[in-house]
């Protein structure tokens, strides 16, 4: 029985972080925001709320994320009649 243990960091990501000559170099070995290791997928209702607390009008939002008016303000909790 065999044991494999990988790791994600390549050979030149090592000499970076092992080098501290420069700032470049230790840049290098910081991970990427476009590492799919590093990403969350956000539900449609948090999309919604981020969407919303960046200023965006509720039907702005319903086009851009494909949904109804109606489904927007469900998750925002907003009634569609005043009272």
């Amino acid at each position: 029985m065999g044991i494999s243990i990988s790791s994600s960091l390549s050979t030149a990501s090592l000499a970076a972080a092992n080098s501290s000559s420069t700032s470049a170099a230790a840049q290098k070995a910081q991970p990427t925001t476009n590492d799919p290791a590093y990403s969350v997928q956000l539900t449609e209702a948090q999309q919604v709320y981020q969407l919303y607390n960046q200023g965006q009008a509720v039907s702005q939002i319903a086009t851009s994320l494909s949904l109804t008016v109606d489904t927007v303000n469900s998750y925002l909790d907003i009634s569609g009649t005043t009272g």
